[in-house]
């Protein structure tokens, strides 16, 4: 294993305090005890709170997206492992400005128990919570780590339209509405050329051979649907979108946000490639798309790898979806 790293152990608490040097306009951190990042300025008064997390390992997600028009906080739990309810509780307790708060929680078993468990304790302190699950993932129906559909890249869309419809002053309903409409609106599928290595474990999550690809895969170095000998990109992009546009399924008239995710290893110039062949693909199918979005929002460490989100908008959507924002990750004037 070669990492850039002190020690195991102190990976994530070393992650968030370099987060918090680079951004202090934006963020801060509860305390050293604490694995959880929130807005400079929290409690927003007044404003609908959001809070998201996870495991670690996914960055910029989730603290990366903390700050004004996205989320109020994030919560960050040891590698590809879910933060405890107590961590999560002290998130909410940190950001509630007495309108509420709205939990966006990845559909992984663990996430959902202690995001539920995290909301029940805050619930008997008085503190009013609401919490939607993504469900993205076209790849799987269940997997090593889901029961149902695995929340992936799609995620980040959640946390920009729900984050702007709480900055423009929504009711909790509201946002949570806002939130879900978004999650049944948008679809994901991803793709890798290399695993990835937890640093606790020492050794990749997976292994492939020099001429070989995983279709598929999850955000936690999990394998795919299937693996195959690798192929060009415009074959594997027209795979993938095929599979999401005919899941919703998409058609012709339709107007969409692309998000063309990069895993965390791939070159910016690999997923202007795939973008290409997305727009083309889109183009054809009479899809009109809005706004693309390429980089890396939601990685699985050092995994080189893909993914491509179309989230399909109405105006209000597209409203939501222009607003302004300003964290870390994400920023859009």
């Amino acid at each position: 294993m070669k990492k850039l790293i002190n020690h195991v152990d102190a990976v994530v608490d070393e992650m968030l305090d370099g987060l918090v040097a680079a951004y202090p306009r934006y963020v801060r951190r509860l305390s050293p005890e604490l694995q959880v990042i929130v807005r400079a300025d929290a409690p927003v008064k007044g404003k609908v709170a959001l809070i998201s997390g996870g495991g670690s390992g996914h960055e910029p997600s989730h603290a990366g997206f903390v700050g004004h028009g996205m989320l109020d906080a994030g919560v960050a739990g040891a590698v590809f492992t879910s933060p405890t309810p107590d961590q999560i509780f002290e998130g909410i307790k940190a950001i509630d400005g007495g309108a509420g708060v709205l939990m966006i929680v990845k559909n992984y078993t663990g996430d959902v128990m202690n995001f539920e468990m995290a909301g029940e304790m805050a619930e008997a302190e008085g503190i009013e919570v609401a919490q939607v699950v993504v469900n993205d993932d076209v790849a799987v129906q269940d997997s090593l780590y889901t029961t149902g559909r695995r929340g992936v890249a799609g995620t980040v869309f959640v946390h920009k339209i729900a984050g702007a419809k709480a900055q423009a002053g929504g009711k909790l309903a509201e946002v949570k509405a806002a939130a879900e409409k978004v999650i049944a609106n948008v679809r994901t599928m991803g793709m890798a050329l290399t695993p990835c290595t937890v640093p606790a474990a020492g050794k990749p999550t997976f292994t492939l051979a020099e001429n070989e690809m995983e279709v598929g895969i999850g955000i936690h170095g999990e394998p795919g649907t299937h693996r195959e000998e690798l192929k060009p990109a415009d074959e594997v992009v027209a795979h993938m979108l095929e599979k999401i546009l005919n899941d919703l399924p998409y058609k012709a008239g339709d107007e969409v946000a692309v998000m063309v995710n990069g895993m965390g290893a791939t070159p910016l110039m690999e997923l202007f490639v795939v973008n290409r062949k997305v727009h083309e693909m889109l183009k054809e199918a009479g899809i009109k798309v809005h706004r693309t979005y390429v980089g890396e929002f939601m990685t699985s460490l050092e995994m080189a790898g893909a993914s491509i989100t179309l989230l399909k908008l109405d105006a209000e959507l597209k409203e939501l979806l222009d607003a302004p924002a300003d964290t870390p990750a994400f920023t859009q004037f």
